[in-house]
């Protein structure tokens, strides 16, 4: 009796034993929790740099700006705005108006000082001394087919000097050959340009590369092309060469000024190349693009530079 007791206990432990193993074996196993991706550093677009071009003033010397835009042009670099001043402003406007450095040059070879006679050399030995411009105005807005300043391919903005007040102003608007004929408008020699109730001069006198008005348009890499006369180069011989000559000693303190400004400063070697030497573009041409070559280097290491910068600080963020 007590054995069958103790059987009967033992097969219910058992018993219990048996339905909780099935029920420890019959739990369902937790489902594996799939694994996070590894996180992956945010890809960073690469940020667009805004170049400008700026082109200085300085008579016939402007041939050389024409060198500088084709190589800029061979080697892919096409600035995002142009600004110029005097003989820059009208490089600058036919450049931006979508002529590439190799029309620009045939359009040089083929220009007809007759054709622009009241700005050309042969006027400047005249005793009056003042010539209207006319000429080049409508030179320029044929050459730019009429186009206005804020329709150009390339956004551009030419320099003159507010005779009134001295201060440089910029035009970024409006008949694109009146801008260029003000900015190009030298003292003593063309009659001051009337725009609404103000009249304009040469805006070498404020502005000889006007660097600063390219950082204002949101430029973040300037490249700026300075071929003012030299002083201490150059003799003046003519009326236009005293003009010339004083303008670069006035504008000497102001070119330092603008030109720390920019990331790249080129100046072709044009030696004792005159303003009024309209023989000599091919010279002219040939100084700009060596100039050019010999910069390109460093304008490739800043410009890579400041292209690497932003994902620079965007990893050390992280």
């Amino acid at each position: 009796m007590m054995l069958t007791g103790c059987t009967h206990r033992i097969a219910a432990l058992a018993l219990v034993m048996t339905l909780a193993g099935c029920s420890f074996l019959s739990r369902p196993r937790p489902e594996p929790t799939p694994s996070s991706p590894a996180v992956q550093p945010e890809a960073v677009a690469p940020v667009k740099t805004k170049i400008a071009l700026v082109l200085g003033g300085g008579a016939a010397r402007g041939f050389a700006h024409i060198g500088v835009i084709k190589v800029l042009e061979s080697q892919g670099i096409v600035p995002d705005m142009v600004v110029g001043t005097s003989a820059g402003s009208v490089v600058g406007a036919l450049y931006a108006a979508g002529n590439n450095g190799f029309a620009l040059q045939k359009m040089a070879m083929k220009m007809d000082e007759a054709a622009i006679s009241d700005w050309s050399v042969p006027f400047f030995s005249t005793s009056s001394g003042v010539l209207k411009g006319d000429a080049l105005q409508n030179y320029v807005n044929r050459a730019v087919g009429n186009m206005p300043i804020e329709k150009m391919k390339i956004p551009f903005a030419a320099v003159a000097t507010d005779l009134n007040s001295g201060e440089p102003i910029l035009f970024q608007r409006g008949n694109t050959g009146i801008a260029v004929r003000a900015s190009s408008a030298v003292p003593g020699v063309f009659q001051p340009v009337k725009i609404g109730r103000h009249l304009y001069v040469d805006g070498g006198l404020a502005a000889p590369v006007p660097v600063h008005f390219a950082r204002d348009m949101g430029a973040d890499f300037i490249i700026a092309v300075n071929i003012s006369v030299q002083p201490e180069v150059q003799a003046a011989s003519s009326s236009f060469d005293v003009l010339l000559q004083t303008f670069a000693i006035m504008g000497l303190s102001i070119n330092r000024y603008e030109l720390e400004g920019a990331d790249i400063v080129i100046q072709p070697a044009l030696g004792d190349m005159k303003g009024n030497d309209f023989t000599g573009r091919n010279r002219a041409i040939l100084a700009g693009e060596q100039a050019a070559m010999a910069a390109m280097p460093e304008i490739r290491r800043k410009l890579d530079a400041m292209q690497a910068r932003p994902m620079q600080v965007k990893q050390a963020l992280q």
